[in-house]
């Protein structure tokens, strides 16, 4: 069960996610997160780098898809902010979204990657979906508080993998 919960890598940020590596990996789509992934909890828009990030997918013909456990208004406004197809409620880490995900981007599971930042939703659903996974730390400090409470469980799973040789990032934990 805990190999479910073991990220592919590990990162600072979604920005620091190589979209070389991740053509060079096959990877044609991206299913993200977006609260504290693509952006700080309750933000309307993305940061100025995350927005750069976002247009460099494009100009490596990736496409992406916002995945999200929060509401239809929220997430499809944000998205539309960014010009990305949305999932909203999407009840991860069941599967059914994540599939959902990679027929909506044409792609495959040795195809598509997922981007997130919590390993109890992102990671477990694009693993037992057969994705790519990249943990990354979140954003801020602010969440929703069954989230908060959740990361200390997180922290256990990701020192474990640690041990066993995952790179945290610089400022993980």
């Amino acid at each position: 069960m805990l190999s479910k919960l073991r990220p592919n890598l590990y990162l600072d940020s979604v920005q620091a996610v190589d979209l070389r590596l991740l053509r060079r990996r096959g990877i044609r789509g991206v299913v993200l997160d977006l609260d504290n992934t693509l952006a700080g909890w309750r933000a309307l828009s993305p940061t100025q780098e995350v927005a750069t990030w976002l247009k460099g997918l494009r100009g490596h013909q990736i496409e992406a898809v916002i995945l999200s456990n929060n509401g239809k208004g929220r997430v499809g406004d944000f998205a539309r902010s960014i010009g990305v197809p949305c999932i909203p409620n999407a009840r991860k880490p069941r599967t059914r979204g994540f599939l959902k995900a990679m027929e909506l981007l044409g792609t495959t599971p040795q195809t598509t990657a997922v981007i997130g930042d919590q390993v109890f939703t992102d990671i477990l659903g694009g693993n037992r979906a057969g994705f790519f996974t990249i943990l990354v730390s979140p954003l801020t400090r602010e969440e929703f508080i069954g989230t908060r409470a959740v990361r200390r469980v997180e922290d256990v799973v990701l020192r474990h993998f640690e041990r066993q040789g995952l790179h945290l990032p610089t400022h993980a934990g």
